[in-house]
């Protein structure tokens, strides 16, 4: 049952890992930051937030998900990195929702699942990550 645990976490951790680094890496380098900026933020928010404030949320979703979708692949600080995650989550979710209250759910649903079920998994299930390695080092050097 214990590996079962395990092998679920680093499947969760991996998938979840993935989704959000090749969200962040299609923004990033396959559209551009300014035509993210412009085409999905300032054209479809404009009238509901500052620009300032759209310019901060294109490059801290975008960035967030790139770095914090690899860092979840390799395993390394996961419970920060799920914070930061979460955080975009409820972003995208409080934005959607003002501009338009009955939105599709599907694609930030499932990222929230898998994120709730990670942070209330316990970390010790997560033995194939690079933090297992850091900790099991850093007890065997004491």
């Amino acid at each position: 049952m214990q590996r079962n645990q395990q092998v679920a976490v680093f499947t969760i951790r991996l998938i979840l890992g993935f989704i959000f680094f090749f969200q962040g890496f299609g923004k990033i380098f396959k559209f551009g930051m300014d035509a993210v900026y412009k085409n999905f933020f300032q054209s479809s928010y404009s009238e509901l937030f500052p620009d300032f404030l759209l310019l901060f949320t294109a490059y801290y979703t975008s960035f967030v998900e790139l770095i914090g979708g690899f860092l979840l692949i390799i395993g390394f600080k996961r419970d920060i990195v799920l914070y930061f995650l979460a955080s975009v989550l409820v972003m995208v979710t409080f934005g959607h929702g003002l501009k338009d209250p009955i939105w599709d759910l599907s694609h930030v649903m499932y990222r929230t699942i898998l994120l709730v079920s990670l942070l209330l998994l316990p970390n010790h299930y997560d033995k194939f990550s690079i933090d297992t390695l850091i900790n099991r080092n850093s007890k065997t050097n004491e």
